[in-house]
């Protein structure tokens, strides 16, 4: 049996990275929708998991973003009807929002780089994030921040200065502030076309490039059991994917 996970990438330079691996290793087919290119978001998911991958909108950009309230609705939907479902960063803020939470331009400015988490005690009996070490390091890129979570919700991770690092709803629903995709690659894509920008906030992009590819292997070790996971509840998940329905467009 393939087991599908459909995946919403909103930039070219937000891809799966890392998971791109390690997802197809784990016994599942990402399918990719990217809706900058004009592809729609369905209204369902017609797959057995759904991603939602990050990139530079604000969770709230409707107006710079036109496709954000259907990403918006098919989280919504996906949690309702218990899909394996994970959000990271822009993901995890969209899903926040469409379950009743709050996002809002994070008081303490941009966090960027290679930076320090911290596992909750739940973390330790949740199917995602139970192999977490004591001490993980995370790459982040982000200015908005989870500042209400979901009613519910679960939190799982915590951080300084942004304590709503990751958290699980329902059972089959995780959002991730941080990205465990990205691969040091990835992430000289963002700081590259953005040098100055984070110069006049206090950063050496170089630096920051040169901290995360020396990491390279740690993360590797880190997030990998993370999206193993995330497969195995996919492929783990008794009922056939929703049927298909016809597909927002905004």
């Amino acid at each position: 049996m393939t087991y599908r996970v459909l995946i919403i990438e909103h930039e070219a330079e937000a891809g799966l990275g890392f998971f791109e691996e390690w997802l197809t290793a784990a016994g599942t087919t990402p399918e990719l929708v990217r809706p900058y290119l004009g592809e729609k978001v369905p209204a369902e998911v017609s797959a057995h998991g759904l991603l939602v991958l990050g990139g530079a909108a604000s969770a709230w950009d409707d107006a710079g973003y036109p496709w954000l309230p259907a990403t918006r609705a098919l989280i919504r939907h996906a949690v309702d009807t218990s899909l394996p479902t994970l959000g990271i960063c822009l993901g995890a803020q969209l899903m926040t929002l469409a379950c009743g939470g709050r996002v809002e331009r994070g008081a303490a400015g941009l966090e960027v780089g290679l930076r320090p988490v911290a596992p909750l005690p739940a973390a330790a009996g949740d199917h995602l994030l139970a192999a977490l070490p004591a001490a993980p390091m995370a790459v982040q890129y982000h200015q908005d921040a989870m500042t209400v979570l979901p009613d519910g919700a679960v939190p799982l991770v915590t951080g300084d200065p942004y304590p709503n690092q990751a958290y699980r709803l329902g059972e089959r629903a995780w959002a991730v502030q941080f990205h465990p995709e990205a691969s040091p690659a990835v992430f000289r894509s963002w700081t590259a076309p953005n040098a100055g920008e984070l110069a006049a906030a206090g950063y050496d992009a170089a630096r920051l490039d040169a901290v995360v590819t020396a990491a390279d292997a740690e993360l590797r070790a880190t997030w990998r059991p993370l999206a193993e996971a995330f497969a195995a509840v996919v492929t783990r998940t008794p009922q056939s994917p929703p049927r298909h329905t016809p597909v927002f467009s905004p």
